[in-house]
């Protein structure tokens, strides 16, 4: 188990779902971004490090029906499963590091809320965008949430690396067009602020 494996699986064990700094109630800009990418209720679409996020369930309540949720930490994926209940069973859950997982299918949205970020080692970075590639459909678009610049320089004990829309341009390569980028205030269960960006990239003909 790698070292990374050991801290999600520890934080999903000894706090809940209110109790880390991300949490939402409701993730109403992914859920706004994902529908702007791509409407079709079929669409394949990966939530990258999902954890015990309500995205997966605001998506199923949405009609979509062809998703998966990738995490480092089974126990973050079993309290998601928990909550939504039988309908879970719909739902693709990947316990997976996304800097060494072998994608077996195309997606056509790929999301990203805070995972990205804490790869602060340019190699986690360049495996994260090798998997990208080999996972994203050929019209496929992205959606990475990330610290902006102006936010936090650590996270659940961890140093980040923090990213504009251009920093993300720089990672992904030519291959991806960004098509917007939107700044976000999040509020945590302590009512702190931190300044994430939400840039959303299309990927390009040919």
């Amino acid at each position: 188990m790698s070292d990374r494996t050991t801290h999600w699986d520890n934080v999903y064990a000894t706090k809940g779902e209110a109790e880390v700094s991300w949490f939402q109630d409701s993730p109403a800009l992914s859920i706004e971004m994902i529908r702007a990418a791509n409407p079709d209720r079929d669409a394949a679409i990966i939530d990258i490090g999902g954890g015990a996020s309500r995205l997966a369930d605001a998506l199923l309540q949405d009609n979509y029906r062809n998703l998966a949720v990738l995490d480092l930490s089974a126990n973050a994926l079993d309290a998601a499963r928990k909550r939504i209940g039988a309908a879970a069973s719909a739902v693709d859950w990947i316990v997976a590091d996304v800097t060494t997982w072998r994608p077996v299918k195309a997606y056509d949205v790929w999301h990203d809320r805070a995972a990205f970020h804490f790869l602060t080692d340019p190699r986690d970075r360049a495996a994260y965008v090798e998997r990208l590639r080999s996972a994203i459909a050929a019209d496929g678009q992205v959606i990475i949430a990330t610290f902006a610049p102006d936010g936090p320089q650590t996270c659940s004990g961890l140093p980040v690396q923090r990213h504009d829309s251009t920093s993300l341009s720089r990672e992904l390569g030519p291959e991806f067009e960004l098509v917007e980028t939107r700044g976000d205030t999040h509020r945590t269960p302590w009512h702190s602020t931190q300044a994430f960006q939400f840039s959303r990239f299309r990927r390009r003909a040919g």
